[in-house]
């Protein structure tokens, strides 16, 4: 036997213009709500705060500049600075690695053992009163913080420009 729904119709000769228009959208409404009950839950409801940040294998980093050079923290815990791979392409500081995490929990009833891989690239344009010959980098407690020194002749970054008058 074949399962059918059935649809509660109410009869069109008593329904109103603007019920006959909405009564389409009414029907997607109940589908997209019935859409999102069905739907499981993309992410487990424990310990998402800041392991779960963590294995993400994008790296956050913060960008600060001063007179003479930009200063660049890049925060990768758990990965170690010889395994970060950090090159210059034209315009580009490209930061590139792998993440590899693992950890297990042992409570009185239960383990927890998870485990979090994946390759990371994260590519940043360079200004353009940056030396990139002279770039250097150092590792400290999964932080690698990067200095990129600035160009001595640099253009001024504005200037006012005389208009001429033809009188």
């Amino acid at each position: 036997m074949t399962e059918q729904t059935m649809l509660a119709e109410r009869p069109r000769e008593n329904a109103g213009l603007s019920d006959y228009l909405r009564e389409p959208f009414n029907r997607l409404r109940g589908e997209v709500d019935r859409f999102f009950d069905e739907f499981p839950p993309r992410f487990p409801t424990t310990n998402l705060g800041i392991r779960y940040l963590a294995s993400l294998p994008m790296p956050a980093l913060e960008m600060r500049e001063t007179d003479k050079e930009y200063h660049l923290s890049v925060e990768l815990p758990g990965v170690a600075g010889d395994e970060v791979d950090i090159s210059v392409d034209g315009d580009l500081l490209i930061l590139k690695g792998e993440k590899k995490e693992e950890r297990e929990e042992k409570e009185r009833d239960y383990t927890i053992s998870e485990r979090s891989y994946g390759a990371f690239e994260r590519r940043v344009a360079l200004p353009a009163d940056c030396d990139p010959d002279g770039i250097e980098a150092r590792s400290d407690n999964g932080v690698i913080a990067i200095t990129i020194p600035r160009k001595e002749s640099s253009p001024e970054k504005a200037r006012k420009i005389e208009i001429s008058t033809n009188s």
